[in-house]
């Protein structure tokens, strides 16, 4: 039906005039005028096309000229997710990317009609998204550091860690751009430290593509760096076995969700809940347990233990 639908909404915009017999002696098909008719009302009833009779050609015509089914061809499930790109761009926030993405996204909107009826909880500010708060980098930072990843490029920056209070002049190979919570990394191979290591890209200044060419080393895996799971900032070298068990109250919550790929969860005899996945990512899993307050107790490994332990008694003493 909607092919049938398309051409004969293409040969009325090409100013065709047709009509069944024109349709049919066109595509050597048998519609009879009744069928014909049916699609002319679903095209005018269902679309809003400007379709008016014209007696002396014997055919249908637009009577607005820029009409096009193609710009209505819309589903409620694709305004849906129109409507709710906007606020998935806050993870875009201080990159050139940003302004690209959102340029585009009020071009696609424009080209909706007007007349284009759908729930207006689709289109209006009732879906929101509660994001993390978002960091600032220099101006440039990000275009050169996203320029010398895709060109293999060395980077002559200056970068501070969160221990230093003065910037040093360091020579960065950049393997991969990594968004996490609202703030974007770069992970690659410092020049200084000898080392892969993960830069936070708001500490980084004066950022400059070198004529220096890298290439990734063919033993190099992400994810022996990262958790795209847990996260990228408690890197401890292998992977490890975590097991939690969640009280009976987190049940629910805990179990209707996808924690980790490879995960194994099951509910236990008293209702409380088992869950165990392999992470590199050890500091990551031990603020993850921690933000569930008394209602998730970690059973390995043993070094995820007292470090949640210690960090309880940090807590316990700063509120005395």
């Amino acid at each position: 039906m909607l092919r049938y639908l398309f051409q004969i909404e293409q040969a009325i915009r090409y100013g065709e005039y047709p009509n069944a017999n024109k349709l049919n002696e066109k595509l050597r098909t048998n519609f009879s005028r009744s069928t014909f008719g049916r699609y002319i009302e679903i095209l005018r009833d269902e679309y809003g096309a400007p379709i008016e009779f014209d007696f002396k050609k014997n055919g249908y015509y637009y009577t607005d000229s820029t009409f096009s089914l193609n710009q209505v061809m819309l589903k409620e499930g694709e305004l849906l997710t129109l409507s709710t790109i906007l606020p998935l761009l806050e993870q875009y926030k201080n990159t050139p990317m940003e302004k690209s993405y959102r340029d585009l996204m009020q071009k696609l909107i424009k080209m909706l009609p007007d007349s284009i009826t759908v729930d207006s909880a689709l289109i209006n500010n009732e879906v929101h998204f509660i994001s993390d708060p978002i960091t600032t980098m220099e101006e440039g930072v990000f275009e050169a550091v996203l320029k010398g990843t895709k060109l293999h490029r060395t980077l002559k920056l200056e970068y501070k860690t969160a221990k230093d209070s003065e910037y040093q002049e360091r020579l960065f190979d950049p393997y991969h751009i990594i968004c996490q919570k609202g703030s974007w990394y770069l992970l690659g191979y410092s020049h200084s430290s000898d080392a892969i290591r993960l830069w936070a890209m708001p500490r980084i200044r004066n950022c400059q593509i070198t004529e220096d060419k890298f290439s990734i080393p063919k033993d190099f895996k992400l994810e022996d760096h990262i958790d795209v799971q847990m996260g990228a900032w408690g890197f401890t070298g292998e992977k490890v076995k975590v097991e939690i068990e969640f009280v009976k109250g987190l049940k629910t919550y805990v179990m209707e969700r996808t924690w980790h790929n490879g995960q194994t969860i099951r509910e236990n005899p008293d209702g409380s809940v088992y869950l165990s996945f392999e992470t590199n990512q050890l500091g990551q899993a031990a603020a993850w347990i921690l933000s569930f307050g008394g209602g998730a107790k970690p059973l390995n490994p043993p070094e995820l233990i007292e470090d949640i332990k210690r960090s309880a008694k940090e807590i316990l003493a700063g509120c005395k």
